[in-house]
């Protein structure tokens, strides 16, 4: 496309020291059909050569790449890529992400566009999937299912998300205060304020992380921050950033740090805050028990229609749910979190 004309879609992907992602990224990207899209790549102080290679590749594609830098934190960089975007329709995504479909992106800002003359806040994220050779685990294809689903907790960056600027102006911008999660903040807003839409293609995303520090740990330290985020004690989290490592740094993550410094943290509340922080865990987890029943459906070949759970989540859903909706059901999940939590700090102890 001429360079000087609007593009149709802007792209704003935050890096930080991914010298050896830049240029297959930009690639991949380049791949892409039927649409006229820019890509900003916003830079947080790397110390590599991310910067140089991203302008060196500037000449080279079929699209214009603008590069900018500031201060680390993702929220910040996402952010300041909406600054420099000039397309009316913004997609946010991951630098390990990619398309296999060469009309993903087409397909996904017509399945936008059809949404809105109804007037809905509306926002669109890709089907997931993680990148293996051959057929994902197990865990991972739970989690690309899950991420279909249009329930709370179930949206991440690594999904894409697909937003018109106006209504990215009326739910942002993307909170710099976090060090982390804030994909998962927005991804909330956007639900309060309007709704999800699963767009008709889908995203690969790497699993390096979860394979550098191993799954168990990672998505333990990421449900223990989720439901601290939820109740709204990320304080207590000290040295919270280092919970969530670069990639260029990532390694084999030990839980004991995070884990001690949380148990002291607590520790330090005085006995009524305490009984509050475990009673509102308690809810947060009873109502993320439905993660159960769709497990079962994952593993048991149940769910028939990507977005939508099987037989045992339905029945969950109808029955189960509603048992367990009331203060009885909130300590009971209270009490046997505490004791995960206790019973997980030992081995952590113990492994140290």
């Amino acid at each position: 496309m001429p360079f000087d004309v609007s593009p149709e879609l802007s792209v704003v992907v935050p890096v930080y020291n991914e010298e050896g992602n830049v240029a297959p990224f930009l690639a991949a990207l380049s791949r892409q059909q039927g649409v006229s899209l820019e890509v900003i790549l916003s830079d947080g102080a790397s110390s590599d050569r991310t910067v140089h290679i991203a302008r060196e590749e500037c000449g080279k594609l079929p699209f214009p790449l603008t590069v900018i830098e500031g201060a680390k934190g993702r929220g910040g960089q996402l952010n300041r890529g909406v600054e420099a975007a000039r397309a009316a329709t913004l997609l946010f995504l991951h630098i390990d992400s990619a398309f296999e479909d060469p009309l993903a992106l087409r397909k996904g800002v017509d399945a936008l566009e059809e949404a809105l003359p109804a007037g809905e806040r509306v926002a669109g994220r890709f089907a997931l999937r993680f990148g293996f050779p051959g057929s994902a685990p197990l865990p991972y294809r739970f989690y690309g299912a899950k991420a279909a689903l249009d329930r709370p907790g179930c949206t991440h960056g690594d999904q894409g998300f697909l937003i018109r600027r106006d209504f990215f102006a009326q739910i942002g911008p993307y909170d710099t205060s976090l060090p982390l999660m804030e994909d998962t903040f927005l991804a909330e807003r956007v639900r309060r304020e309007g709704r999800w839409l699963l767009l008709p293609a889908s995203i690969t995303t790497s699993p390096r992380r979860f394979l550098a520090e191993g799954l168990l740990p990672r998505q333990t330290l990421n449900a223990i921050l989720m439901n601290l985020a939820h109740i709204r004690q990320l304080s207590l989290i000290r040295g919270l950033q280092a919970s969530y490592r670069s990639q260029d740094a990532t390694a084999r993550l030990k839980l004991k740090p995070f884990l001690v410094a949380l148990h002291q943290a607590i520790g330090g509340l005085d006995a009524g805050e305490r009984r509050r922080l475990w009673w509102r865990t308690g809810a947060y987890v009873r109502g993320n028990a439905w993660q159960i029943a769709f497990f079962l459906d994952v593993v048991t070949g149940g769910i028939r229609e990507e977005g939508r759970g099987g037989r045992v989540l339905h029945l969950y859903d109808r029955f189960l749910a509603r048992l367990i909706d009331n203060r009885g059901g909130d300590l009971a999940a209270a009490l046997l979190t505490w004791l995960w939590f206790r019973l997980t700090l030992l081995v952590a102890r113990d492994r140290g």
